[in-house]
């Protein structure tokens, strides 16, 4: 199999990845509507994703955004993903990742492509949201790399955090004991709670 050898190369097996304005580094995102559990929820009163920002905003407005979303989710599978993807972090520079501003794990293939990719970016921090606990409860706390904090999100807003994983978010009406993003021009800043594996809990405010 070819070396993936440019960010060109890369670009063209994996869709490439995003830089969120809110974020302190980059990203990767496929389409909201391809969440498997997301799209029961969103028929749900009261869930989270029945607000779903991925499903508003930019990601609707414009259809190249869409566009774009689709064809990463369609080259999952391309055998040299992991690699193409190490190449696209580690040119960033960045110390920060995040798996999925838009989109989840689609399956434990998909999830171990994942922990591949964190493994040989050692030197960053990576963080994984998600809701697909199916797929989660197929590895065991011990395979997950030790750069890499996975988030089970709770399905309701104001729920409680799952108790089975170490590591969780949850969305609260209480803005007062939520992510400080809202308050600081809806940026991170300096905060990196998400990513911080001694931090069990992180909430973020209903909107």
């Amino acid at each position: 199999m070819d070396t993936v050898w440019s960010v060109k190369q890369a670009i063209e097996i994996t869709g490439g990845i995003s830089n969120p304005s809110k974020m302190p580094g980059h990203s990767f995102s496929i389409p909201a509507s391809r969440c498997i559990t997301g799209s029961k929820l969103r028929k749900v009163k009261g869930s989270v994703c029945s607000m779903c920002y991925a499903l508003k905003g930019n990601y609707k407005r414009f259809p190249n955004v869409e566009k774009a979303l689709e064809k990463r989710y369609q080259l999952l599978n391309h055998p040299q993903w992991v690699d193409a993807m190490v190449l696209l972090i580690e040119k960033t520079g960045d110390r920060y990742f995040r798996w999925h501003d838009a989109g989840d794990i689609q399956s434990v293939e998909h999830l171990n492509n994942i922990f591949a990719v964190c493994r040989l970016t050692p030197q960053v921090s990576h963080w994984l949201p998600t809701r697909e606990t199916q797929f989660i409860k197929q590895i065991s706390i011990d395979d997950v790399p030790a750069n890499l904090v996975i988030r089970i999100s709770s399905h309701m807003i104001d729920q409680a955090p799952v108790k089975w994983w170490p590591h969780t978010s949850t969305v609260v009406s209480d803005h007062s004991q939520s992510c400080p993003a809202p308050s600081q021009d809806n940026k991170c800043q300096d905060c990196r709670a998400c990513w911080d594996s001694s931090v069990p809990t992180v909430s973020y405010s209903a909107h």
